[in-house]
């Protein structure tokens, strides 16, 4: 089969994180205009939340500013941030996509000067930050931000504050008069590459997040961690701002339970071994709990576990708490049994870290996407047009990701180009 009767080879990708960035610049390296789709107003997905990655725990900022300037140089790569698909409709090869845009209320003339920000008066939770802390409502939302453009909270819109941030603006890019737009694309192919949000902490209600103070998630404790988090990379406890030197690691919070999702996340274990890494790293005389199941380090991972597991101040217990209640200092105490010794604990902490497991963000019933019963998209082979990359397909670490990216890149080619396997592409 050739490429003859298909009305488009455009692909569109749906996701700005590294899935998505990945699967563009693959496709447009390879001689394809791309349409990248991102809802939130930059690109980078959570891979831009992490303090580091494991094993080596270097820093994310190099591996997205390569993919950040690869975008910039290609010009077969369109991005589109603030927008989410509404529908689809149509085959491989001729897809109408109805896409719905979100204002900024920031023109794409904005120089990231900074002007709107410091003439912001009122303060708004930070969404890089997961609202550990709050930004003027008028900000950049996070210094590697790409695009660099700022964005205008829309709570300021039709108020004097707003006025004021308008009028603050030398080149006129502060636009409060701007309001959600809806349009039609038409593409050859669609790679759902929508990655992962946090399992919800509050619906593990024994476990006390926002309840129990200083229980904090996995991804919240990678911001605390970060230099350009809520605490400037310096790890403390949200309540008081004290350092915590008994820390608790909770696996599977939520992960590997039929009452919440019942599958395992892939990367929990590793991310904590790396939190414990950060503390350890941070404070010399602390001591670590961690609390698990079963340790998973896959493939050669397992390396990493083995330097983690050698530190004498990592504790291992092997058991999945019941309960984290109020001690009496008013901090979390974690309660439970030990499966190995079935000795009863009742233990308190400085600090109680739950790692929360990877939730699909493809939502149910997404257009043209075919998910199974835990909400991924289900993949299929190129010739069927639509595909997914990285964690929309399940759970997933960075360079997985990124792998899974290159193959769904190499998909949609195949869509587009209209042929059957790989050793057709040119």
């Amino acid at each position: 089969m050739t490429s003859e009767g298909l009305r488009s080879q455009t692909i569109l990708v749906v996701g700005g994180g590294i899935g998505g960035m990945t699967t563009a610049v693959e496709a447009a390296e390879a001689g394809y205009d791309v349409i990248l789709l991102e809802k939130s107003a930059t690109l980078g997905g959570r891979v831009a939340q992490l303090s580091r990655y494991f094993p080596k725990l270097c820093h994310p900022t190099c591996g997205l500013e390569i993919n950040f300037q690869r975008i910039k140089k290609n010009r077969r790569i369109k991005v589109m941030t603030m927008t989410s698909v509404a529908g689809v409709e149509g085959t491989r090869g001729d897809y109408s996509v109805t896409v719905t845009t979100t204002p900024r209320h920031v023109k794409a003339n904005c120089t990231a000067c900074g002007d709107c920000g410091r003439a912001a008066e009122s303060m708004v939770p930070s969404p890089f930050n997961y609202g550990m802390d709050t930004v003027k409502a008028a900000y950049l939302p996070h210094e590697m931000a790409f695009p660099q453009f700022y964005v205008v909270d829309p709570s300021v819109v039709g108020t004097p504050e707003g006025e004021k941030i308008a009028a603050a603006c030398k080149i006129g890019a502060v636009d409060l008069a701007a309001k959600p737009e809806t349009f039609q694309l038409t593409v050859g192919a669609i790679v759902w590459a929508t990655g992962w949000q946090p399992y919800d902490p509050a619906k593990i209600t024994t476990y006390g997040h926002g309840r129990v103070p200083n229980v904090i998630t996995n991804v919240e404790m990678e911001r605390l961690a970060a230099h350009d988090g809520p605490t400037h990379g310096k790890i403390l406890r949200p309540s008081d701002g004290k350092e915590p030197k008994k820390v608790a690691l909770i696996q599977c919070a939520g992960s590997r339970d039929n009452n919440h999702l019942a599958y395992c996340s892939r990367i929990c274990c590793l991310a904590s071994m790396k939190h414990a890494a950060y503390l350890r790293e941070q404070y010399a005389d602390a001591e670590v709990d961690i609390y698990y199941i079963d340790i998973r380090a896959h493939d050669k991972l397992e390396a990493f576990y083995r330097k983690i597991k050698a530190d004498p101040q990592v504790n291992w217990i092997k058991s999945k708490p019941s309960r984290i209640e109020v001690a009496e200092d008013g901090g979390p105490m974690v309660c439970g049994e030990n499966t190995l010794t079935r000795e009863i604990y009742a233990k308190s902490y400085d600090l109680v870290v739950l790692a929360t497991g990877m939730q699909s963000s493809v939502k149910a019933g997404a257009p043209a996407a075919e998910m199974d019963d835990y909400g991924f998209v289900v993949p299929h082979d190129g010739s069927a047009g639509i595909g997914s990359a990285g964690v929309a397909s399940g759970p997933l670490d960075v360079s997985m990701t990124v792998q899974s990216a290159t193959a769904a890149a190499l998909r949609a080619i195949q869509a587009v180009s209209g042929v059957r396997n790989a050793s057709e592409v040119s």
